[in-house]
């Protein structure tokens, strides 16, 4: 086996309904239902102007500076798909642009997550394809590999395995484990119906401040008489 230089199957795929649901949720809801534990890092931000990133993840290990992984990337992937590449962070090359950005817009893939850089910032930030960077480069990439397809990847400390469903909004980026899908939705849901609640009680003057009070006396904190 070419440990480096390889492409797997992947046939973990997130049933089509919770996709749906997900995308009624904000992120932030979802990464409180997982204990606050996972982030996709904060330098990595929406390129495009708007749009939710909802699907189940395809995973490109790349060199830094090189895409010849991230098309074929594209070329395999199913409509509703994430491509998420990990370039190691490394913003010396943009390892997408318009082009290939069109390209997959045309084959129907949901967005991409890269851990490096792109280019033709203005055309992508003006568009709702949801793509997610670390930086832009004028660069262009390489074209050599090596690089892997469907394996296990960490961003910034998030591991993403094939077929994990990738959430991404203003707020960033999430990737929900495959087996944990439908218990992490059952929570998120729970959760922002909570808040907005909430927001319906602040709206009317009836929020409930006393667990701040009751918080500073239980840790000690000396108030005024």
């Amino acid at each position: 086996m070419a440990i480096g230089f390889r492409v797997l199957k992947n046939d973990r795929k997130v049933e089509q309904k919770w996709i749906e649901q997900y995308r009624d949720l904000p992120v932030a809801n979802v990464s409180d239902s997982m204990n606050r534990m996972t982030s996709g890092g904060a330098q990595l931000r929406p390129m495009h102007k708007k749009g939710y990133l909802c699907g189940p993840a395809i995973t490109v290990k790349a060199r830094p500076g090189d895409n010849l992984m991230l098309h074929y990337a594209i070329d395999i992937a199913q409509p509703g798909d994430v491509i998420v590449v990990d370039a190691g962070g490394d913003l010396t090359n943009a390892l997408i642009g318009e082009m290939m950005v069109a390209y997959a817009i045309k084959k129907g893939i949901a967005g991409i997550v890269i851990n490096g850089a792109i280019r033709d910032s203005v055309v992508i930030g003006e568009g709702d394809f949801p793509l997610f960077a670390a930086g832009i480069s004028h660069r262009g990439p390489y074209k050599d590999g090596p690089g892997e397809i469907n394996v296990p990847i960490a961003i910034n400390g998030m591991v993403i395995e094939p077929g994990d469903l990738i959430l991404g909004d203003e707020d960033g980026l999430l990737s929900v484990p495959y087996a944990d899908v439908e218990e992490v939705y059952l929570k998120a849901s729970a959760k922002h119906a909570a808040e907005q609640k909430q927001l319906e009680q602040i709206a009317v003057g009836e929020n409930d401040r006393s667990w701040v009070i009751n918080s500073l006396k239980q840790k000690g904190c000396e108030l005024p008489e």
